[in-house]
């Protein structure tokens, strides 16, 4: 069976590295809500994208899934209503959801992150740290899996969710 894993997580806390690496180790097709939204605002840089990136995704999801691929969504996911959006895309392509929120209980660590970030998607502005510590964000308290990137290192983290799947 297919899994649709599901990330979710505040910008910088290690979402895009677990994810990618994730990939790398399962061979599972990853898709990143930041490029979706960038290829969109290369053609119209004024757009108001809304959750139409997740849509996209979660539409790009169920294609794989039905092709028998474990895919891999990377995104803040910062609702239940986001994440909704997936668990719909699970169901509608009869693969399992697996849920993994991504956080960083260290302030002064996360912080650091931010400010040392390399942007790499085009068009995608560095994120600034006061607007991701007053985002509105809702903890995903029924996720499958909670990993502690000020605790866990990309290796392990791999590992946990590798040991879900």
């Amino acid at each position: 069976m297919s899994v649709l894993i599901s990330f979710a997580g505040l910008p910088c806390v290690g979402k895009s590295t677990i994810a990618r690496a994730l990939s790398v180790r399962t061979g599972a097709v990853y898709l990143r809500i930041d490029e979706i939204e960038a290829a969109i605002w290369a053609l119209d840089p004024d757009r108001d994208i809304g959750p139409e990136s997740y849509y996209i995704a979660a539409a790009l999801a169920v294609s794989n899934l039905g092709l028998g691929h474990t895919t891999i969504i990377d995104c803040v996911n910062p609702w239940d209503k986001t994440r909704q959006i997936f668990g719909d895309a699970a169901k509608r392509a009869d693969a399992r959801l697996l849920g993994v929120e991504i956080h960083c209980s260290d302030p002064v660590q996360h912080q650091s992150r931010v400010e040392r970030r390399e942007m790499d998607v085009p068009s995608r502005t560095k994120p600034d740290w006061q607007k991701i510590v007053s985002r509105d964000y809702s903890p995903w308290t029924n996720a499958d899996l909670t990993i502690d990137t000020a605790r866990v290192d990309v290796t392990k983290a791999v590992a946990e969710i590798v040991a879900q799947l």
